[in-house]
């Protein structure tokens, strides 16, 4: 019964977490964003202390009922794992214990903690949530997409408008290769070592582990059923089960109850361990039943979910942007320029700080409907206008970031935030080069930032030329993505280090 209720929460969870990464017309976020908010790592980096506090007190409680519940990156190996013992020879299972690398492990953990202290991008690819963030986004994502446009097709011919077509793009390639090599190698080391990864390399599994050593509920083997044929050990995915001895290494067990469900004599059982015996026997009376152990944690996990649902915010879902606005050439057309200085998002206060609290996993990527944001070199989003413009209207990266690396802004705040400022080039404007008339970025400019005037005081019929007002411009990119001018624009934005208030 315990398994069958942690593989129903266990999917999901990790069913609504992909969804937040696949849903492109932002429904979701507003109702199951917390879920995001309550991975381990995020809720660091954002100082979340009521996410921190709610994983700490349940794997203090239940051990790491975390890695096998709420974490995407441990359920999406749940199913290579399952996948695997589906083999003919491994129907009676196919692991044994192993001892616990502790060195391996706590050297992992501190080489992580200094690498996200130093901003250092390689830190960043063995985190467990934004790991899977990069599968959702670069792949599972546009296979959603791809499917979602099937059937608009199909609904088109039968005049019915229930779906509707998004583009599908590569946002990046660096980023699409690292999420298919990283789906590569942890599909197929589950798939062969069940949870090994989780167990020797995960930096949140490694201080997590260290926890549950101390949790109040977990499985017990009871010595006076036991019968040591070992079955608890060849189906336990964490290859903590000493069977020989009757023992579990609960720093690796993720509470996953297999070894519940594959014992035939009932040996095994989950128990609070201040009532347990220290004598051969384990079965006293004022140990708690599974009944009530399944009840206690049914309740407790229900009352965590609500109180982290109700300090979400709901979410509007934003109109789908058009493309071709204007009438204006192809945006795919265009090429990004060169910018002295990237720029970060509205709510990312600063390059440092989104730098600091990114861990890349591309939530805010997946969510941008202008098409705006796309992973850097180093996997961390980075703003750029061929394909749209950051419209005034949307803050939804900043609503769906769990970790502070954009923070959630209202749109007041963003029209008033200066992310970067506009800069002319007179020998790429359609204005000079072409001598025709034009002054589409001074239309399109949402603060007024940009007027059309005359090259020459004394002779005002020649044709106008645009002038920034810096102080004005908070760098949407509006000027910058309509620009007829091709392959690079005539007007760019340069971002600035640290954003500005205007």
């Amino acid at each position: 019964m315990l398994k069958k209720i942690r593989v129903t929460l266990a999917i999901l969870c990790y069913a609504l977490v992909t969804l937040l990464f696949l849903d492109f017309t932002g429904t979701l976020q507003g109702y199951f964003g917390f879920l995001a908010k309550v991975q381990f790592l995020p809720a660091v980096l954002a100082l979340n202390v009521v996410a921190i506090i709610f994983v700490i007190v349940l794997t203090l409680l239940f051990g790491r009922i975390y890695c096998s519940v709420i974490c995407p990156l441990g359920v999406f190996q749940d199913i290579f794992f399952w996948l695997g013992g589906k083999r003919k020879k491994t129907k009676h299972g196919r692991f044994k214990f192993v001892k616990e690398r502790r060195i391996p492990r706590y050297a992992i953990l501190g080489l992580f903690i200094v690498g996200l202290a130093t901003s250092f991008p390689a830190a960043i690819l063995i985190a467990p949530y934004s790991a899977y963030g990069r599968i959702a986004t670069y792949i599972l994502s546009p296979i959603y997409k791809l499917a979602n446009n099937g059937l608009a097709y199909m609904a088109e011919r039968m005049d019915s408008y229930m779906f509707y077509s998004v583009e599908v793009w590569n946002k990046g390639l660096v980023a699409l290769v690292v999420a298919i090599v990283t789906f590569v190698i942890l599909g197929v080391f589950a798939y062969f070592k069940g949870r090994a990864y989780c167990n020797t390399v995960c930096p949140v599994g490694t201080f997590l582990g260290f926890i549950s050593r101390f949790a109040i509920f977990r499985p017990v083997i009871d010595k006076s059923k036991c019968i040591h044929c070992g079955m608890c050990e060849r189906n336990c995915k964490s290859s903590c089960i000493d069977s020989k001895e009757g023992a579990f290494d609960y720093s690796r067990c993720v509470s996953c109850m297999n070894c519940i469900d594959k014992c035939s004599k009932k040996a095994i059982s989950y128990k609070c361990r201040f009532g347990e015996s220290t004598g051969a026997s384990t079965t006293k009376m004022e140990t708690l039943s599974t009944e009530n152990v399944d009840s206690n944690r049914r309740k407790f996990l229900g009352i965590a979910t609500v109180l982290a649902a109700g300090t979400i915010a709901h979410v509007r879902a934003q109109d789908k942007v058009d493309e071709g606005e204007g009438g204006l050439a192809p945006i795919k057309d265009k090429v990004i320029p060169e910018r002295f200085s990237p720029i970060a998002p509205p709510g990312a206060k600063s390059v440092k700080n989104l730098q600091d609290h990114c861990t890349g996993c591309g939530l805010c990527i997946s969510a941008c409907p202008n098409d705006v944001l796309r992973p850097g070199k180093d996997l961390k989003p980075v703003v750029s206008y061929e394909r749209g413009y950051c419209r005034p209207e949307c803050n939804r990266c900043s609503s769906v970031c769990p970790t502070g690396a954009i923070n959630k802004i209202s749109l007041a705040e963003k029209s008033s935030t200066q992310v970067g400022h506009a800069v002319w080039q007179f020998d790429l404007c359609i204005v000079t080069k072409d001598g025709v008339e034009c002054g589409n970025c001074a239309r399109h400019c949402p603060t007024g930032a940009i007027q059309m005037v005359s090259p020459d005081p004394n002779d005002p019929t020649k044709r106008a030329v645009p002038v920034v007002n810096t102080e004005r411009c908070i760098g949407c990119g509006a000027c910058e993505n309509l620009c007829p001018a091709r392959p690079l624009s005539a007007i760019y934005v340069e971002g600035h280090e640290a954003h500005r208030k205007i």
